[in-house]
């Protein structure tokens, strides 16, 4: 009999509505993993890549938004930060790792394992830039490890969400850069879609497996810039999924650039995905 899959999706995918509604949603669907991102329409601040004035914001305001979904069941995998830790201004790129650092507090008073972030790009420079390559992987390096020395006694970990457009592009490098912060509370939020240009299924689970804190469900043709809801890219699920089931079973699945129209259509989609994997031969090697 095959194991349920952990599925879920972020709160960020409701736009307009109450973390009441949103949570609500989720539980009378069966969506019982979220990454929480503070979006919803009367808790919201939640900037992509930078920061908002979270000074006002108390560890028990974030607690009554942690327990209107626990409430329901819902398990919260992560606390969703996303800004930049490139920021070539140090005064600006230090005031984002005070924000996160921030985000590690409320995480740690409500019990959430992971903090969550890409690695930050400049707009409009997204991307690997020859001439600060070195520089820009050095500054991430140096953020990650000053994060993850605050988060650790906190008992809590920093999940990284790398891609093909950013400054660590591929699995192999993502599995480098965790090595080379040399803190074991470092680990890896993985998104496919994300390398799915640079890395192939099997490249994910054998550089990353081992760090893989949850997934994003999301999809991604090859050659385009942005991704696409799941079923709509070049991602062969049934084959993910299987190396998943052999890899990582129980590790939640979290769907993302879903919506409130389509989110159970592709709810669907990923279902129907994991119903088509096999349990793979051989025992887990990865590196």
């Amino acid at each position: 009999m095959m194991d349920e899959l952990k599925l879920g999706v972020v709160t960020r995918s409701f736009a307009g509505k109450s973390d009441e509604e949103i949570a609500q949603m989720m539980a009378d669907n069966n969506l019982m993993y979220t990454e929480l991102c503070f979006t919803s329409k009367e808790f919201k601040y939640w900037v992509y890549n930078g920061r908002s004035d979270i000074s006002g914001v108390t560890d028990e305001m974030a607690a009554k938004v942690v327990k209107t979904y626990r409430d329901k069941g819902i398990s919260i995998t992560a606390l969703g930060v996303f800004t930049n830790l490139i920021e070539p201004d140090a005064n600006e790129r230090s005031e984002n790792i005070r924000y996160f650092k921030r985000h590690i507090d409320m995480a740690s008073f409500n019990g959430i394992p992971y903090v969550s972030t890409e690695c930050g790009f400049t707009p409009h420079q997204r991307g690997v830039n020859t001439d600060r390559y070195e520089s820009d992987f050095s500054t991430l390096l140096d953020g990650f490890r000053e994060l993850a020395s605050y988060a650790a006694p906190k008992g809590v970990a920093i999940a990284l969400e790398a891609c093909v457009i950013d400054i660590v592009p591929s699995a192999k490098r993502c599995a480098d850069f965790i090595k080379q912060t040399g803190m074991d509370n470092v680990k890896v939020l993985l998104d496919p879609a994300n390398y799915i240009a640079n890395s192939s299924e099997e490249d994910m689970f054998r550089y990353l497996a081992p760090n893989i804190a949850y997934f994003h469900a999301k999809d991604r043709k090859i050659n385009a810039t942005k991704g696409c809801c799941v079923g709509d890219g070049d991602i062969n699920w049934p084959y993910f999924f299987s190396l998943y089931r052999k890899y990582t079973p129980h590790i939640p699945v979290i769907m993302e650039y879903v919506n409130a129209t389509n989110y159970l259509e592709i709810a669907g989609r990923v279902k129907d995905f994991y119903s088509k994997s096999i349990i793979l031969p051989g025992e887990a090697n990865c590196s």
